[in-house]
């Protein structure tokens, strides 16, 4: 089993010298780069989580995130597919029974074959209340779904889609469970790819299921454990991603500097100019700060803290990173707007992790809840003698 410094040395190299030199080419070709999934696979990238006898890494969470900060210096999006394989890897291994994870534990954290996390419907959006995808469980044990999901990463590339479904008809989230449906299962059929300009080669579709039959040993989680399983998963997307959005704001900032400090004007460079240094300088701090929370945040997973460290790491650390891509943008002029520096590139990531998996709203209702519970149990606060008396 490799150390965390050995992992996140891994994913640093095979940021520097896979996903960077070639990320513009997979744009353009619109394709998933598997060749480079399989690399990553090889470093012990798809199985951070998962216990060593299963063929993973064994890192805890709080430490297995920081690889997606190393990962996002070169691309944010191929960065948050890595995090959600590796979601449904740690799924597949902790929750999963003996007979699921003896035919696709290894696949998974090998990478032979990759899984996408299946939540989103398109009528839904961030409403789980609304789901309509159901599931009902037959007198052999097996479970026949329909319904519909939006927004399934990987798409075709996906070997098995964790799936969160009803299975009754109760209003409520009680009944709620996750089933694994392996990719070509009879019913299951995937929509064309959504066009991302920004990340062409990350297919995003839909996934329809009519009458999708999968055996007992495939559901992951049972009815009355769906939800929170759901949820679990969400709050580790949403560290995972400020972890790639600090990576994104690094490349930033560094690209800023280094043009910034050769840049010749006014008998010195632009970044002896002190409306660079203390443009950047907010960056800078930003980027600490970024760091600190989502840290923070990924400590907290799994404790009654981790949901709302979860949102607070989502609302701000996005946020921050697109101010950083704008204003590294503003500090090259106009070759800021030049496709070889990659800053608008970097401004787009930003906007699609500030919405994948709780937009920054979303994440401020989640916080806002978390404040009236707390104002519920606060006591009150004394009210000077004469103010408020009738």
């Amino acid at each position: 089993m490799a150390s965390l410094e050995e992992i996140l040395d891994r994913a640093r190299i095979h940021a520097e010298t896979v996903v960077g030199p070639q990320v513009g080419q997979w744009n353009l070709d619109s394709r998933w780069p598997r060749a480079a999934s399989d690399l990553a696979a090889a470093e012990g990238l798809l199985g951070l989580y998962a216990p060593v006898e299963w063929g993973g890494q064994g890192l805890p969470l709080a430490e297995g995130v920081r690889v997606y900060e190393e990962l996002g210096k070169a691309d944010g999006a191929y960065a948050f597919a890595l995090s959600m394989h590796n979601i449904c890897t740690y799924a597949a291994c902790g929750f999963g029974g003996d007979r699921f994870k003896e035919a696709w534990a290894r696949e998974l954290t090998s990478g032979r074959r990759l899984a996408n996390f299946a939540l989103t419907e398109p009528q839904g959006g961030s409403d789980p209340g609304t789901m309509l995808t159901r599931a009902r469980i037959n007198g052999d044990g097996t479970w026949t779904v329909h319904g519909k999901k939006a927004w399934v990463a990987l798409g075709e590339e996906a070997a098995v889609y964790f799936t969160v479904v009803k299975t009754s008809d109760e209003p409520g989230h009680g009944d709620m469970a996750m089933v694994a449906i392996p990719a070509g299962t009879p019913g299951l059929a995937l929509g064309p790819a959504y066009p991302t300009p920004s990340y062409r080669f990350l297919p995003h579709t839909d996934l329809t299921l009519e009458g999708v039959v999968v055996p007992e040993e495939n559901v992951i989680l049972p009815p009355g454990q769906g939800l929170q399983g759901a949820l679990t998963a969400i709050d580790i997307a949403r560290v995972s991603i400020a972890s790639g959005c600090c990576g994104l704001m690094q490349t930033a900032l560094d690209t800023a500097l280094a043009y910034t400090r050769d840049r010749k004007m006014f008998g010195g460079t632009a970044l002896d100019r002190d409306g660079i240094q203390w443009m950047l300088g907010e960056v800078a701090t930003d980027l600490e700060a970024s760091r600190l929370l989502y840290r923070r945040a990924a400590e907290c997973l799994g404790t009654p803290e981790g949901t709302v460290m979860a949102a607070h790491a989502k609302r701000f650390v996005p946020d921050a990173a697109l101010r950083a891509a704008t204003a590294c943008t503003q500090a090259l002029g106009g070759m800021g707007l030049v496709e070889t520096y990659g800053l608008d590139r970097l401004s787009r990531l930003a906007q699609m992790l500030k919405v994948v998996d709780g937009t920054t709203e979303i994440c401020r209702v989640v916080i806002g809840r978390h404040l009236r519970k707390r104002a519920a149990g606060l006591p009150a606060v004394p009210v000077p003698r004469g103010y408020g008396e009738n």
